[in-house]
């Protein structure tokens, strides 16, 4: 009880910083008839527990606090230890994405290792998986573009969703570089002071020309981000699949007394454009759900069988004429009571990429539209 009602304090104080940072809001009085009516809360809407608190100002905060320390039953709850507990707890709570208490050293689990992979499917269609943004992985792009174009490969699917956030910015931006024309900025790397600015651009030719999709989901994070933004925004690329982890920042670790560590977002990404990828992350053109664990399963088994299994459903069994006059399926049925005298329910459907098909479907239509 206590805890909680410290943490909702320190809540308190974090979104009154935030407010105090945010423009203060048009009245409905200032906003006109029509404006008014949509900024005046309905009265019967209850306002959540960070709706409340985001409206404490300067003195209602003062007030909470004397009013806390002088009448709370358990007064040892009120200590300065505890009420710094609680802040770094609302912290944490309100930034997840910026602010991060780690583990001791020793237990920190290092970034999860993504391997490059690429095909072609269809017969004209490039798809590389990028995996981590690693020396090793970039030396595989290479190869694979080089590949691609003694195929005459046209159009190119990117595949940033096993691409983790890397401490490597300058590598992170090579591969960018491979899509990117040359002389322009990739993404900027920016400080609060914005005295700091660190810019990465292309010193080098694209290496592919054709028309891209990026495919992203949470999985996409970190400077991954800012290469997603960096196509769409060169390459008119279309991103499909969900928003991206949110996580396009440089961040630093630092060391906390008792071993454990204090990870800080210290810069933001910023795209092309000039738009901060911090915490937003980058929202997809075309969303498509998909659940991660089954997208990974997805991605394991594909080094030995290839994405083509997983792209296209795969069709239930033709009802003959007579069939579908009656309203059964004679095919499905029979199947069915096979498994089912063989002491197994219905066979599991294999895994379906929805992303990756959508994808496809809109590298087909393009050409068949350029076509005519």
């Amino acid at each position: 009880m206590s805890r909680f009602l410290l943490a909702t304090f320190v809540v308190s104080i974090f979104g009154a910083n935030l407010a105090a940072q945010s423009p203060a809001p048009t009245s409905p009085a200032q906003a006109g008839p029509k404006m008014a009516a949509q900024l005046t809360p309905s009265p019967s809407a209850t306002p959540t527990i960070e709706e409340l608190v985001d409206s404490l100002g300067p003195a209602d905060l003062q007030a909470f606090m004397t009013l806390l320390k002088a009448n709370f039953t358990d007064p040892d709850a009120i200590t300065d230890t505890e009420l710094g507990r609680a802040t770094v707890e609302g912290l944490l709570v309100r930034s997840p994405r910026g602010i991060t208490l780690l583990p001791a050293k020793e237990s920190v689990p290092g970034p999860a290792s993504g391997a490059f992979y690429s095909e072609v499917i269809g017969g004209w269609t490039g798809y590389v998986r990028l995996g981590t943004l690693s020396n090793t992985n970039l030396q595989a792009l290479d190869k694979a573009l080089s590949g691609f174009a003694a195929k005459k490969v046209s159009d190119l699917i990117v595949d940033l969703r096993a691409s983790s956030a890397t401490t490597d910015l300058s590598l992170a931006a090579e591969f960018a570089k491979r899509f990117c024309p040359k002389g322009k900025p990739i993404f900027t790397v920016r400080k609060p002071t914005g005295r700091q600015d660190r810019v990465f651009s292309s010193d080098r030719e694209p290496a592919f020309r054709g028309l891209v999709m990026v495919l992203a989901d949470s999985d996409t994070s970190g400077a991954s981000e800012a290469i997603a933004a960096a196509l769409r925004f060169y390459n008119k690329a279309l991103v499909i699949g969900q928003p991206t982890a949110g996580r396009a920042a440089e961040y630093s670790d630092l060391p906390l007394p008792n071993g454990k560590g204090l990870r800080l977002a210290v810069a933001e990404m910023v795209s092309p454009e000039g738009r901060s990828l911090f915490p937003e992350g980058v929202k997809p053109d075309l969303p498509v759900e998909m659940s991660l664990s089954e997208k990974r399963q997805i991605f394991q088994s594909s080094i030995e069988k290839g994405m083509g299994p997983f792209i296209y459903e795969t069709g239930r069994p033709h009802m003959s004429e007579a069939a579908l006059l009656a309203g059964t399926n004679p095919e499905l049925e029979a199947a069915e009571a096979a498994q089912q005298r063989r002491g197994r329910g219905p066979e599991k459907p294999p895994p379906h990429d929805p992303v990756l098909q959508r994808s496809l479907d809109v590298v087909t239509s393009l050409e068949v539209y350029q076509r005519h």
